[in-house]
């Protein structure tokens, strides 16, 4: 199994993504979320790649993707899912699964909502689009910040980029910590470290409120489509908790769900067990 390291310009801006996979396969566009990048689909594209092209993309800001300066971009997530949106144009896609995590969520529905026909399946990994899935005092600091954008409520926000916040995302939850590899964290804040990077991140984190004005539209989207979705998801997630995966089956009735003993980001300790759940449900689903 081969896996490509590749850029192409989008709108601009340089876009970085990893590819495998054979060409003619299903495609499955892989959204990352806060704080990384492609890198945290290194363990599964390999367990995939036989059956699958995968295609997992650095948002604009992230990972090795360009980063414009903020007040040189308006970040939000209106503008990365347009980004995202133009990425698989410019690479010919017509039709692909969505796999989202944490911020690739409301990328990827709002994806889903502007071209709902390319939509071939979803599998949402600590992914939420419900209220049920919301801890209020988690966006407490934002919701201030959003009211008042002092100086002093930005620098509230901005210690969500410390290292101490970012390990914990990591750590949090995680029975046996010993199964993380330190990697995952340093190389997220190796890059969080750029200079502009810290003011990046806080104007994208104040447009996250915006996801949740978008929750009616999201299950709309749900309910006509009747799109097949797997939930895979770290049961002792406190930033999405569990109650946001179950809340899928409302209105998707033949969603599958299915909780892991692990945290926020599942895959850096249940890699194998997510690519088989994966396997078991795209196989019976795709043609």
């Amino acid at each position: 199994m081969t896996v490509h390291h590749r850029t192409v310009e989008v709108e601009g801006h340089e876009i970085f993504y990893r590819e495998a996979g054979p060409a003619e396969a299903p495609v499955l566009l892989l959204l990352h979320g806060f704080p990384t990048s492609s890198h945290m689909f290194r363990d599964l594209i390999p367990k995939l790649a036989d059956k699958y092209h995968l295609i997992a993309p650095d948002h604009l800001g992230f990972g090795y993707s360009a980063m414009p300066p903020a007040d040189a971009f308006d970040y939000s997530f209106a503008a990365l899912a347009e980004i995202t949106t133009a990425f698989t144009e410019k690479l010919g896609l017509t039709a692909y699964g969505l796999y989202v995590q944490d911020y690739g969520a409301p990328i990827g529905w709002r994806m889903a909502l502007a071209h709902p026909e390319r939509i071939t399946a979803i599998i949402t990994q600590n992914g939420n689009a419900y209220e049920d899935g919301i801890v209020e005092e988690m966006w407490a600091d934002i919701v201030a910040y959003d009211a008042d954008p002092t100086p002093e409520n930005a620098a509230t926000v901005g210690r969500m980029h410390s290292e101490a916040m970012v390990k914990w995302q990591y750590q949090h939850g995680v029975p046996d910590q010993t199964l993380l590899s330190p990697d995952a964290w340093q190389h997220d804040l190796s890059l969080l470290s750029r200079p502009g990077a810290d003011q990046v991140q806080v104007d994208l984190t104040r447009t996250y409120l915006t996801n949740f004005a978008l929750y009616p539209k999201f299950q709309e989207y749900f309910r006509t489509s009747q799109v097949p979705l797997l939930a895979v998801w770290g049961e002792n997630d406190e930033i999405f908790p569990p109650a946001g995966a179950k809340a899928f089956q409302r209105d998707l009735p033949a969603a599958e769900i299915h909780l892991l003993p692990t945290g926020h980001f599942a895959l850096e300790t249940h890699a194998p067990k997510i690519a088989t759940l994966i396997d078991n449900f795209l196989s019976r689903i795709l043609p």
